[in-house]
């Protein structure tokens, strides 16, 4: 692994991603590294504003507007897209969600733990909330604060590193073009190829669930709501 390729898929939520953009590009970061910004259909206002935040930080913007007509989402194709460039560079390909805010040393802890474990898939920040608390999706590490451990369960994408290694074994072109989101099967896939995926409960990263799908909020504020637009009109199919 020689170098990191950074991505954050973004749909509007604008400013939580502006965010997102100016931890990242304050990162200090010894190993070399890009950072690309994949627009999924934001709309015009918020495509401007990320094209004047690129020019001004200096990271690559990919409006996949210029690239396909799927509608949003278009997490799939932006994972088969990431993952060509990083087995070409032979990168770690590290996912940053647009509701999550990376401290300075994140982005090389991750490349250091994973490149120090020679049967890592992926290796995963915990996330918290405001307060330092782990929440969700990591509910289910609170009380291993500080710790590295290898997750049984699956490594959310809200900030994990996928190192080239496992990239070679799994063509994303084989992922369910049905389905929305993937990190499940992703790693179900890594574990069932021998390698191990690692939660660094000891790289906490800010994270406000679901930020970026603000709809999704719905699963705790009108649950039978959230359901009903979630069989009714396909959406959220992980």
């Amino acid at each position: 692994m020689k170098c990191l390729h950074v991505l954050t898929p973004v749909k509007d939520s604008i400013d939580f991603t502006l965010e997102t953009i100016e931890a990242i590009m304050q990162s200090e970061v010894t190993v070399p590294f890009t950072y690309t910004v994949y627009n999924d259909f934001s709309t015009e206002e918020n495509t401007r504003r990320l094209e004047e935040a690129s020019r001004r930080y200096g990271f690559r913007l990919i409006n996949l507007s210029d690239v396909t007509s799927h509608p949003s989402p278009n997490y799939l194709l932006v994972l088969q897209m990431a993952q060509q460039e990083a087995l070409a560079a032979d990168a770690g390909m590290l996912i940053v969600e647009s509701d999550v805010v990376v401290k300075k040393d994140t982005l090389q802890s991750l490349f250091n733990g994973a490149a120090e474990r020679g049967d890592c898939a992926i290796a995963a920040a915990v996330t918290v909330d405001e307060t330092g608390a782990i929440n969700y999706p990591y509910l289910h590490a609170k009380g291993n604060e500080g710790k590295i451990y290898p997750e049984k369960k699956h490594c959310s994408f809200c900030c994990s590193l996928l190192t080239p290694k496992f990239l070679q074994t799994y063509d994303f072109h084989q992922l369910d073009p049905a389905k929305n989101w993937y990190d499940v099967t992703i790693s179900h896939e890594a574990l069932k190829k021998g390698f191990r995926n690692y939660l660094f409960a000891n790289l906490p990263v800010w994270h406000r669930p679901h930020g970026s799908r603000p709809w999704k909020q719905l699963k705790y504020k009108n649950p039978l709501k959230y359901y009903w637009l979630k069989f009714t009109k396909g959406l959220d199919k992980i």
